[in-house]
């Protein structure tokens, strides 16, 4: 399993962390636990890898991560505004200094118009630093949450190495 994820972008986001002391926690939805997998792989995760929830249906959202409900029976729990608050809370929920939040669609639904796309944001001590959507072409479902992940994962080690510049 470990092959499936992005290790060279896991090596930076590690390092990173463990030098500054900085731990991370992550809120899934559409990963279905992925990322939280991939962290959890990478060597002394548990010096900087706080936890992690899936939560799935906008109750467990609402309930665990303080999403605003009527916006997100609006979206179907599916905006980028969603995946911010994700992320957000997210560290509260863990006492980490970063969160990743994503929600989307891995597979084909009325509701997403049959279109595959997530929303994933990044948040570093309170603030969000990057929040992007992402769309996927069909395929099996797991080679779109693979895909979904490592874009995170890529994205998270920039702009860890940008702070860096």
């Amino acid at each position: 399993m470990k092959n499936l994820f992005d290790k060279k972008a896991l090596e930076i986001i590690r390092k990173f962390l463990l030098v500054n002391q900085e731990t991370i926690a992550v809120a899934e939805s559409v990963t279905s636990g992925f990322i939280q997998a991939a962290f959890s792989m990478a060597e002394e995760a548990s010096q900087f890898y706080q936890g992690g929830i899936t939560a799935y249906n906008l109750g467990q959202k609402y309930r665990h991560l303080r999403i605003e409900p009527i916006h997100a029976l609006k979206c179907n729990c599916v905006s980028e505004k969603i995946a911010q608050d994700m992320a957000l809370h997210v560290c509260d929920l863990f006492h980490s200094n970063w969160g990743i939040g994503i929600t989307g669609y891995a597979a084909p639904v009325p509701e997403s118009d049959n279109e595959l796309y997530a929303y994933y944001a990044i948040a570093h001590k309170n603030k969000i630093i990057l929040a992007r959507k992402i769309s996927a072409q069909k395929d099996d479902s797991i080679k779109i949450q693979l895909f979904y992940t490592n874009k995170v994962l890529a994205d998270l080690s920039d702009c860890i190495l940008n702070i860096h510049k």
